[in-house]
């Protein structure tokens, strides 16, 4: 419907991504909070959908209760001194909400069993949750940590209207330098300079700062060095995939605004829209499927029909909001391995892991003649848009370097 989108791509800015948001915010680009965490919204794991609240709350209790219980059975003795055991059980009472022998017995912070009112309507609580109701299966571990990755903790923002609107504001800063419609069949040196050819015709330049995705650029003819190519050929992306519907907001009716509900379905888990609270009609997203819970996931869904896909996420979203899956309405799947000059987030794998990096990414950080390559690739902020341009401003340097005769190693 009119005014309504679905980021199908990126959807989140930490906010300690500087960069991005400092393009934000000489763009003139408007930002407002994503919710990235919601307590109100349900954990689907062995069948049974939870609270997130009193998942944590009682995860925390549960803890807390059996650390207590070490120190008591002075299991610590030989690793802390008594005041270092004595603090830490005082902290671990309070932390975890137990009761002065150490027992956590539930807490009204998991949620209430019976809603406090006025006057005569106290608040009860829930009972506790057993441990293998916390963990019902491998995948169940992951959100429990989920905000505290260090590029999900709040506050995450979001670009007004999409997006896509950080792009379409640079675009209009440059669009008399950019051509549009012209894909790249080959990258050449020529002389000192660097000879591009594309649909249309042939470019010339100085020098080229190369920033498509490493699969693409592995199959386009270039005279790359053997290990140029060799690096490229052995980076693998990863394949995510996202599902949406349009609904009513009958979530809100439940009290959830923004955040995710997690799942042990394929879908991952379910995204509520952080904008346009009490509004008629909104985008839910079913389904982004990243390896968040298992890491076979992206292929296991990537490799169904769309139907199916849609269907899964519908079934997700019923089981979370029973009653709720036939309002669904607009289904929208886009698979990132299949998106044309993309194919794909970003690079994974042996080389290009979370804070390791190896030969391949060394080797596509060096310039090829005049040719420099960024990309999210070859960041340290892989898979973000904020690794893309950190890799760009690097990129740029080398280039001023060249242009001014300085040895580039």
């Amino acid at each position: 419907s009119a005014r309504q989108y679905f980021n199908a791509g990126p959807a989140r800015l930490p906010s300690t991504h500087h960069l991005i948001l400092s393009y934000a915010e000489r763009l003139g680009v408007p930002l407002e909070v994503f919710v990235n965490s919601n307590a109100s919204a349900g954990w689907d794991f062995g069948g049974k959908v939870e609270p997130q609240r009193r998942m944590i709350n009682d995860m925390r209790g549960l803890v807390s209760e059996l650390l207590v219980k070490a120190i008591d059975g002075h299991a610590l003795d030989a690793a802390l001194t008594k005041e270092e055991r004595d603090g830490l059980r005082d902290f671990m009472t309070g932390y975890g909400l137990l009761e002065r022998n150490g027992e956590y017995r539930g807490s009204l912070s998991s949620g209430y069993a019976t809603m406090p009112g006025g006057y005569d309507h106290p608040p009860a609580a829930f009972p506790k949750l057993t441990p293998r109701q916390l963990v019902p299966n491998e995948s169940a571990a992951f959100p429990y940590m989920f905000e505290q990755i260090i590029d999900m903790q709040a506050t995450m923002l979001q670009p007004v209207g999409g997006m896509d609107r950080i792009a379409a504001a640079l675009f209009e800063q440059v669009k008399s330098a950019v051509v549009l419609g012209t894909p790249v069949t080959a990258i050449r040196r020529e002389g000192a300079g660097v000879r591009i050819e594309h649909k249309g015709g042939v470019t010339r330049a100085d020098y080229c700062v190369c920033t498509l995705p490493a699969p693409i650029l592995a199959r386009i003819r270039s005279d790359f060095s053997p290990a140029k190519q060799a690096a490229l050929k052995g980076v693998e992306y990863l394949k995510s995939a996202k599902v949406a519907f349009e609904a009513p907001h009958f979530w809100e009716r439940e009290h959830i605004y923004g955040g995710l509900a997690w799942t042990d379905r394929l879908n991952e888990n379910v995204i509520y829209p952080s904008h346009g609270f009490h509004s008629p009609r909104g985008v839910i997203v079913g389904a982004y499927v990243a390896g968040w819970t298992h890491r076979d996931t992206p292929d296991s869904f990537a490799k169904l029909p769309i139907a199916e896909q849609i269907a899964i996420s519908a079934g997700s979203i019923e089981a979370l909001h029973p009653g709720h899956g036939r309002e669904l309405r607009s289904p929208v799947a886009i698979n990132w391995g299949q998106v044309p000059y993309s194919e794909g987030v970003g690079a994974i794998g042996r080389d290009f892991g979370d804070d390791k990096r190896g030969p391949a990414y060394d080797e596509l950080c060096r310039p090829e003649g005049p040719i420099v390559f960024a990309g999210e690739h070859l960041s340290y902020v892989g898979l973000w848009q904020e690794g893309a341009a950190l890799a760009a401003h690097e990129a740029i340097k080398i280039v001023q370097q060249m242009a001014v005769g300085q040895t580039v190693v």
